[in-house]
């Protein structure tokens, strides 16, 4: 099979400008007697239902949550970038477009990253039109600050709740057609399968979470904008509700998976405190631009930390070894997520690390609060302020811009971080791996399409901060309301769909076949988080922040035994005819134990280091990513054959038109 990424002809800066003019569309009419069936309500999921209901097709949204606002969405924190140049730093959509393929260490399309950008503006105007309470600078504009692997300020935010706020703008458009009759809302119902017919997409099985009746239902598209995978890895960031199943479930059905091992590690995590945890929780990339990230210089002082017989504030600035502004001068603290994750977890495995466990670095923002309190007392009259004058200016003006983070850090760790430097600790955060998808965000299966995160389309091998909320919005807000009339202008005489037909009642057949399996075992051994947990920890020793070939191909083995033990004798109680989580719980852990062998299938295949994917056989005399680009500058596209590991790959090249392919440096 060939995948056709149908990216449009002519110059980069006018491809989305032709493309729109020349595409075909479906009359107001015409979509009042189509139906589209959206899968997630987060921030892609909710923009692309709103704005798809608003130009008149009739949308059923599906969410697993008892609300849209629960999509994790609402738990991105530091912003969203647009290339609007206010802060008339140089920037421009071309620099955020070169910004987010270096950045993604130029394993993206170049076509779809340049949109990406070019709709960026357009995302604000929407968000402030909605009344998205953006942060604001004195003369009442709209504030901006920096992010990780860019020299320009472009990110807009409200405190620490961007993904909050922004989540509210889209669901309050939502709510307008719900309230319409245009959007359909199915919240506690889970999508189980999608349903083919005569290779289409035409529908879906859905669960009712609250009864357990599994349903069909029917539409003339399917758009999966259901998140990434990274809970894969047990600990994340992710909610612990988040999943693949929606991706993966879409992937048996024929829909290509690719860079499945694209995965990214954040490199401020509040670390992990024990065996007890369910999940991680993040630190926004925003404290980057204030907070300074050092550990010990001298391997005794870092023992002595972590023996509890010397604090941070203890020890002197000459002590310490602000190691990112030592090895990468030009960016320091503001490297992309992916260096910065490495480094912290080469000096921890050096011994440097400050927490018990030897896992943790520090994120001080002393010397933030020191400079801005010497400009808060300027602004204020007073000359010499003392030190303690000087704290509390500075610390009021910290706690303006990232209270709310600052809180939730306290409330965690039990400790202030005003007065003690935050530790810190890389974790799993986003995939930049998903559904392959065309330049109209269609799969290779005609009529399913997948937006957001779960689409692998925008990112690379590595996402910068603050992006990944601009590329949800921009997919639903900005690109699929004009390329889906380019397919569903086909389908104005299909006429409705009929959930009677065959293809229904054998995906329904095979999903209640699914549930049967799990609940009715002879053998009980373990609970479902006990097989998500030893699945988790193969992942992160096998295939996250580092990975050889060696240890993918133990991880592979390890997984095929697993999976099979989890079918054998995982315990799930209760039945199918109610409420039941751990049911719910256990096929997304299913889909994660075939995903899980993917992407450590695609880890080794890919025999190279590249962002997010560290390969240790691969790397510079300086511990960086070393690329091969004649080797692997291509999309590796997976498709579903029966076994994962086993999977067929499709390789679709990536051509640099525009940017010259190079080493990236942060130095």
């Amino acid at each position: 099979m060939k995948l056709d990424s149908r990216i449009p002809e002519g110059p980069l800066e006018k491809k989305w400008q032709n493309h729109k003019a020349n595409i075909r569309l479906v009359n107001p009419a015409n979509k009042r007697n189509i139906d589209v069936i959206i899968i997630g309500t987060g921030l892609a999921g909710s923009s692309a239902a709103a704005s798809l209901a608003e130009m008149g097709y009739n949308v059923k949204a599906f969410c697993f949550q008892d609300s849209p606002r629960r999509a994790h969405s609402i738990a991105a924190q530091g912003g969203i970038n647009a290339a609007k140049n206010y802060q008339n730093d140089g920037d421009s959509v071309y620099r955020l477009f070169y910004d987010t393929i270096k950045g993604g260490d130029y394993r993206s399309r170049e076509a779809n990253v340049y949109r990406l950008a070019e709709v960026s503006a357009n995302i604000i105007d929407q968000a402030v039109a909605q009344g998205v309470p953006f942060a604001r600078e004195y003369g009442g504009n709209l504030d901006n600050r920096s992010f990780g692997g860019v020299q320009v300020s472009r990110t807009f935010y409200a405190k620490g709740q961007t993904g909050q706020q922004l989540l509210l703008g889209a669901y309050s458009a939502l709510s307008r057609q719900i309230s319409k009759g245009k959007v359909k809302l199915y919240n506690r119902h889970e999508m189980l399968d999608v349903v083919t017919v005569d290779g289409k997409a035409r529908g879906i099985i859905a669960k009712n979470l609250v009864t357990g009746k599994v349903e069909r239902f029917g539409a003339h598209a399917v758009v999966i904008a259901s998140g990434g995978y990274g809970n894969v890895f047990y600990l994340s960031t992710n909610a612990m509700g988040s999943n693949g199943s929606a991706a993966w479930k879409a992937h048996k059905r024929g829909a290509a998976f690719s860079n499945p091992c694209f995965t990214q590690i954040h490199p401020t995590c509040i670390p992990v405190s024990g065996s007890h945890q369910s999940k991680l929780t993040l630190m926004s990339e925003s404290l980057r631009n204030d907070g300074r990230i050092w550990v010990p210089k001298d391997l005794k002082d870092a023992e002595a930390i972590r023996e509890g017989r010397l604090k941070a504030t203890d020890l002197p600035e000459e002590k310490r070894d602000y190691y990112l502004e030592r090895r990468y001068p030009s960016f320091g603290n503001l490297v992309p997520r992916d260096v910065a994750s490495r480094a912290a977890k080469e000096r921890c495995d050096e011994g440097f690390g400050v927490n018990k466990t030897g896992e943790a670095v520090y994120l001080d923002f002393a010397a933030a609060i020191e400079r801005y309190g010497k400009t808060e007392a300027n602004i204020q009259g007073i000359d010499n302020p003392t030190k303690e004058q000087v704290k509390e200016l500075g610390t009021k003006v910290v706690e303006a811009k990232y209270g709310n983070l600052f809180a939730m850090y306290e409330k965690i760790v039990d400790d202030n971080p005003y007065q003690t430097p935050m530790m810190i600790y890389p974790a799993v955060h986003y995939t930049m791996g998903g559904l392959w998808v065309d330049y109209n965000l269609m799969t290779n299966v005609p009529g399913l399409f997948a937006l957001g995160e779960a689409n692998f389309s925008d990112h690379g091998a590595n996402r910068l901060g603050a992006s990944a909320l601009m590329q949800g919005l921009a997919d639903g807000y900005f690109v699929i309301p004009y390329t889906i009339g380019d397919y569903l202008s086909e389908e104005i005489r299909t006429g409705a769909i009929d959930t009677n037909h065959e293809a229904f009642a054998t995906a329904e057949a095979e999903v209640n076949e699914t549930i049967d399996k799990l609940l009715n075992k002879t053998t009980k051994k373990h609970s479902v988080d006990h097989y998500h947990r030893a699945l988790g920890k193969i992942m992160w020793d096998k295939c996250g922040m580092a990975r050889n070939a060696q240890g993918l191909q133990e991880a592979i083995k390890d997984i095929s035994a697993l999976r099979a033990e989890f079918w054998e004798s995982v315990n799930v109680p209760g039945s199918k005819n109610e409420m039941n989580p751990e049911l719910d719980k256990a096929m997304r852990v299913a889909d994660f134990m075939e995903l899980g062998e993917l992407m450590c299938q695609d880890a080794l295949t890919r025999e190279e280091s590249c962002g997010g994917h560290f390969r240790e056989e691969f790397q510079t005399e300086e511990g960086e990513a070393l690329r091969r680009d004649e080797e692997f500058a291509f999309v590796s596209s997976w498709q579903y054959t029966g076994n994962p590991s086993e999977a067929e790959l499709i390789k679709e090249d990536l051509i640099f038109e525009n940017v010259e392919l190079k080493t990236r440096s942060y130095k």
